[in-house]
């Protein structure tokens, strides 16, 4: 495990997303993972309960202290929770010069419980959009972020679009909240939109699939993939992990990347 990948993002005691996902989904892809906290949620498999934000300079602190012992090739945001932490994350980004920087601009749960306080959206718009190598927003997440409806598969191309104006070297907007037979994420690279499709295997009922989605693309980023490269390879793992996902409390059921 040579290649390092950092995140940073909140706890899940589950283990089916957030930190927990992020480095099993690291370790899985042989990549070596560091983490910074940033917050403590409080959730089974049913949805979240509570939270607690870990102060952004202790945030800040996890980074700097990784960061200057060991580095990364790569890092990837998830749950920052606050816009304190939006914003010592990405100060810390540009001291340290980390990048690649995969965003999951996650706010809020796979159940719909918040998982942001302030006005998460427009501090991730505004600070960590124009850091980012790739941005991962599902279609709930494009439309807080942009204020377009992303309901179809025309709004999503948009939604793509005009997050790139915000300045992240790349978008994906994910399908899965749409409905179809089929799942299409949207990547919008290089002044081209790309449809990547799937069948679409019952991720509805998966916990975790955006953390394991973005874990494994800085992964891939890590070892020196491209973007592009990256997020199919991601795709297709995601996809095989969702449809062995395994049903071990009474609520989502949960997921393993392998490689």
């Amino acid at each position: 495990m040579t290649a390092r990948a950092l995140t940073n993002a909140g706890s899940d005691p589950t283990g089916g997303a957030g930190i927990q996902q992020d480095l099993k989904t690291f370790a899985a892809l042989k990549v070596w993972g560091l983490s910074a906290i940033t917050s403590i949620t409080i959730q089974d498999t049913t949805g979240v309960r509570s939270w607690e934000p870990v102060s952004a300079n202790v945030v800040r602190a996890q980074i700097d202290a990784v960061m200057a012992d060991i580095g990364c090739d790569a890092a990837k945001t998830g749950m920052l929770g606050t816009t304190e932490t939006v914003d010592a994350v990405a100060r810390a980004v540009t001291d340290h010069l980390i990048g690649p920087l995969v965003v999951d601009p996650v706010l809020s749960s796979g159940s719909g419980d918040t998982l942001s306080r302030g006005d998460l959206a427009s501090a991730v718009r505004e600070l960590l959009l124009p850091r980012a190598a790739l941005i991962t927003p599902n279609t709930l997440e494009a439309a807080a972020l942009t204020g377009l409806d992303v309901k179809t598969a025309d709004e999503q191309k948009e939604a793509a679009v005009a997050l790139a104006a915000d300045g992240p070297a790349a978008v994906l907007v994910t399908g899965g909240h749409l409905e179809g037979e089929r799942v299409t994420d949207v990547l919008f690279i290089d002044g081209d939109l790309h449809e990547i499709s799937g069948p679409r295997v019952g991720a509805a009922d998966v916990h975790g699939t955006g953390c394991a989605l973005s874990a494994a693309i800085a992964a891939c980023v890590a070892k020196g993939d491209g973007v592009e490269t990256a997020v199919r390879r991601a795709h297709a793992l995601v996809a095989d992990a969702i449809a062995r996902a395994t049903k071990l409390g009474t609520g989502a059921r949960l997921l393993e990347v392998r490689a």
